[in-house]
């Protein structure tokens, strides 16, 4: 998701388009007021100009139903509205408003993701749960009430969207909530209950390794059960921080799940006291930059490529065993062994590599055997050996997620 002023049109612009080219499929943006919702066609339409169809995704609260009724524009622009039972509106309003906004989801033919959210939770169906728990003969805990609360806010929400007109294929839930235990018991009981679409995600889940760690723990183990659809993994940037941050790992986590593959995947050790040389660590993250760098080219020009392993490896003990399961991998010389690298290409020994360039003499083995596996056509090997597939400048207008 965006975090730039979405009026801030050429802003927004930059930011959707440094998530797509990271690798986000979906991206979704504020629309909270008037200038907002103006600038969503004219966004939609940079896009499109520069060959960049990023599928937009309306974030929506309080007054969706008006900017969506008002600017027709806007609701034509997005693929799809995301609109929170929680705050759609209060009191009798609620409904009213809600049915407005799935009434143009139904006129512009979008899907609409019905996102409750622990934070912002319905506190009129909250207290009426609580108080039916309090007489209750054998009540719920308070978390089991929470927790049914945020479910059925959700399957209520999807059975009035129904009832309004919008099929069943274009409605996707999402239940978010901030703690690991809490989304899994959510999700699990929501998977059981319905079938409709499902958004991951824990939200608030914080910075840095707390934020990754947290989020890793609780898609993995419900996307290892088969439940979600769609996911984000919702980090705090650090102060001047890149918000791709967010779409890298999401990407990590189905990759290394082995459920989709985005990028070459790199294989090293972590190091120990007979890799005293800091080469292998160098070189494992020259090289994993790289391949996520050339992947804006390689995507279309050498189908297959996301799936290649890359081995780099920093002793004699798992060095040539881990290169020769990968697709390429070379083994660094660690404390006292000989200062040569040989190096593996489909599980056989294919050269030595010795001086002070082994990191650039590897690059190029990596490169050239992306064409000569991938390339497929003489065009293509050609154009990598002048560097024009190789050198480019990034992506049209590269400056997380919907």
């Amino acid at each position: 998701m965006t975090n730039t002023d979405t009026a801030d049109i050429e802003a927004t612009v930059d930011q959707i388009l440094a998530l797509a080219d990271a690798g986000s499929e979906l991206v979704r943006v504020t629309v909270n007021n008037e200038a907002a919702a103006q600038a969503v066609a004219a966004i939609d339409e940079r896009l499109r100009a520069r060959g960049r169809p990023v599928p937009l995704v309306g974030d929506f609260h309080f007054n969706g139903h008006r900017l969506l009724g008002k600017f027709p524009a806007c609701a034509s622009a997005l693929a799809k509205y995301r609109i929170n039972p929680g705050n759609v509106g209060r009191g009798k309003k609620r409904d009213v408003q809600f049915t407005e906004i799935v009434e143009l989801a139904c006129r512009h033919d979008k899907p609409v993701r019905i996102g409750v959210n622990w934070g912002s939770l319905d506190q009129d169906l909250l207290a009426q749960m609580l108080d039916e728990n309090a007489r209750a003969v054998q009540p719920s805990t308070l978390a089991q009430v929470q927790r049914e609360a945020v479910v059925q806010s959700a399957l209520r929400s999807a059975e009035l969207a129904r009832d309004i007109g919008l099929p069943a294929e274009r409605i996707v839930l999402s239940c978010k909530m901030s703690r690991v235990q809490d989304l899994i018991a959510v999700y699990r009981d929501l998977a059981a209950r319905c079938e409709y679409a499902l958004h991951l995600g824990l939200t608030e889940a914080g910075m840095g390794s707390k934020g990754i760690v947290a989020s890793t723990a609780a898609l993995a183990v419900l996307l290892q059960e088969g439940i979600g659809d769609t996911i984000r993994v919702s980090l705090t940037p650090e102060p001047g921080g890149d918000r791709t941050r967010e779409v890298l790992v999401a990407q990590e986590i189905l990759q290394t799940m082995g459920l989709r593959s985005f990028t070459p995947m790199v294989t090293a050790c972590p190091g120990c006291g007979r890799t005293t040389s800091t080469v292998f660590q160098s070189l494992a993250q020259a090289i994993q930059a790289n391949l996520r760098d050339r992947m804006l080219l390689w995507r279309d020009r050498f189908p297959g490529v996301e799936n290649m392993t890359v081995a780099v490896m920093g002793c004699v003990v798992n060095g040539p065993g881990e290169s020769r399961h990968a697709n390429i991998g070379i083994s660094l010389p660690g404390t006292g062994e000989t200062p040569v690298a040989p190096v593996y290409v489909d599980g056989e020994k294919t050269v030595t590599l010795k001086g002070g360039d082994i990191a650039a003499q590897f690059q190029d083995i990596v490169d050239d055997y992306v064409v000569t596996r991938f390339g497929g056509d003489a065009d293509a090997q050609a154009a990598h050996r002048s560097g024009v597939a190789i050198h480019a400048s990034g992506g049209s207008g590269a400056a997380e997620s919907g």
